[in-house]
């Protein structure tokens, strides 16, 4: 029997819906755009950077798999378990696994999160590094990473993504947060509100994002995108239950419908 185009539309209809257009790289425009939109909601983060690049590679290696509240419990923690007279990195690195396993434990996985700061510090003692002086013209420390402003950004990140466990996120941490050179951290809600905004590419590896988010970031704004990405996924852009009747970049955001289900 033949079928009337009306039933032939809807039955097309129910076998899903047109393939989504490819995904163009966003203009320069439209990442202006979505930064002054930020801007509007959380401000600009006015945070200099802290020039204690050590300190960033723990404190990331803490914040895995819990909040910034158990991350920073754990870093004090280990702080003033090492104190002594004058804190020194080489007594964490030298001191028996389980006394720094202790120190860290409200941050979670300690056993995992000890052994590999300790496999970081002496990573860092036994590897020389690529400029061995210090800002001052001094030879540097074993256990310092004060050379890394004095060399290209690409052999400063070349050489943390050598250290045990860590990838292109930290590095950028450690470059961005420490001596504010021009890096972008992607982690999972920056790259969760990137893509969904059209910034990213779907399913691109981490290593691709971060060279995206460091290629449409304004220069001199790399600190300000991660920041209010961050925020804007962790306050409205959440991975299961995005509230997008509620965003203010809904307009400008071509996945939208997400929350509206």
């Amino acid at each position: 029997m033949p079928v009337s185009p009306a039933v032939s539309r809807r039955a097309s209809g129910r076998r899903g819906r047109s393939p989504a257009a490819p995904w163009t790289p966003p203009s320069r425009a439209r990442v202006r755009r979505i930064r002054d939109r930020l801007r509007e909601i959380y401000g600009t983060p006015l945070m200099r950077p802290h020039g204690h690049p050590i300190a960033e590679l723990i404190l990331t290696v803490l914040s895995q798999s819990t909040n910034d509240r158990n991350r920073d419990v754990a870093y004090l923690r280990l702080r003033n378990r090492f104190e002594g007279a004058k804190f020194d990195w080489r007594a964490v690195r030298d001191a028996p696994l389980a006394d720094v396993e202790e120190a860290i434990r409200p941050g979670g996985i300690s056993k995992v999160k000890s052994a590999r700061i300790q496999a970081i510090l002496r990573a860092i003692s036994d590897e020389p590094p690529p400029a061995p002086i210090d800002a001052a013209g001094q030879p540097a420390d074993e256990l310092s990473l004060d050379w890394l402003p004095l060399v290209s950004i690409e052999q400063a990140r070349d050489y943390l993504v050598t250290l045990p466990g860590v990838g292109r996120k930290t590095a950028a941490c450690v470059l961005l947060f420490a001596y504010g050179l021009p890096d972008v951290p992607v982690d999972t809600h920056v790259s969760r509100v990137g893509t969904r905004l059209g910034l990213l590419r779907p399913g691109a590896p981490f290593e691709e994002l971060h060279d995206a988010m460091l290629s449409l970031t304004p220069p001199g704004e790399e600190l300000e995108l991660h920041v209010n990405l961050l925020r804007h996924g962790r306050r409205t852009c959440h991975a299961r239950s995005p509230a997008c009747r509620q965003c203010a970049l809904a307009r400008m955001c071509p996945s939208r419908e997400l929350g509206s289900r």
